[in-house]
C-alpha cells in the first residue's frame, strides 16, 4: 500500500539522463504491459479501446482525428471503426460543414460498453500504480508532463524537417551509414 512518508530516494550525484531514460522505459513497459492485459481481458484489442476511449471523453471525432489522438494509421483506423461499427457501438456520419469528411460518434450502446471497460480498466491501472502514495503520484505527472514538454523542445525543429540546435551530432561522432 502507499505510504504518504515514503521519501524518494536520492543520490549524491544527479541520475545521467540515458540512467533516467532507462528507468522510464522499464517502468513504462511493465505498466503498458499492464494496461494490454488489462484491455485485452476486457476482450477487446488495444486499437479499439484507444477509439472508444477517445469517443468517451472527447465526443465526436473526424476519422482523421481521431486516428491522430490514437496513433493509428488511415488504414487501422478504418479497420478498427469499421469493426467497432459492426458491432454496434460507433455509427459513422458526414460532416454537415464538410462532405468530404466522416465523423464518428458512440452509440448508446458504445457509450455504456466502454464506460463499462473504462471504469474497469482505470481500477486496473489504479492498482498498478498503488505502490506510489496520491501525493507521489501527482508530483510524478508534474514531472514527467515537464520531461516531456522539455524533450519536445528539443524535437520542435525535426517536426518541421529542421534538426534542432540541441539535437546536432558532432559530424566526428556520426556513424557511417
Amino acid at each position: 500500500m502507499p505510504n504518504d512518508n515514503m521519501q524518494i530516494r536520492s543520490r549524491s550525484k544527479p541520475a545521467k539522463g540515458v540512467h533516467l531514460w532507462l528507468v522510464l522505459w522499464k517502468a513504462n513497459r511493465a505498466l503498458e504491459a499492464i494496461a494490454r492485459r488489462s484491455v485485452e481481458g476486457l476482450g477487446i484489442c488495444l486499437s479499439d479501446f484507444g477509439v472508444l476511449e477517445a469517443l468517451l471523453h472527447k465526443g465526436p471525432l473526424p476519422v482523421s482525428a481521431l486516428g491522430e489522438k490514437v496513433l493509428l494509421t488511415s488504414g487501422s483506423m478504418t479497420a478498427s471503426v469499421d469493426r467497432l461499427q459492426r458491432r454496434g457501438l460507433v455509427k459513422r456520419r458526414d460532416d454537415p460543414a464538410d462532405r468530404r469528411v466522416r465523423i464518428v460518434y458512440l452509440t448508446a450502446r458504445g457509450r455504456r460498453t466502454i464506460s463499462e471497460m473504462f471504469a474497469e480498466h482505470e481500477r486496473a491501472m489504479d492498482q498498478a500504480v498503488s505502490v506510489l502514495s496520491a501525493r507521489q503520484r501527482s508530483t510524478l505527472v508534474d514531472l514527467l508532463r515537464d520531461l516531456g514538454r522539455g524533450a519536445e523542445g528539443l524535437l520542435g525543429g525535426e517536426r518541421k524537417g529542421v534538426v534542432g540546435r540541441a539535437l546536432v551530432v558532432p559530424e566526428s561522432k556520426r556513424r557511417m551509414r
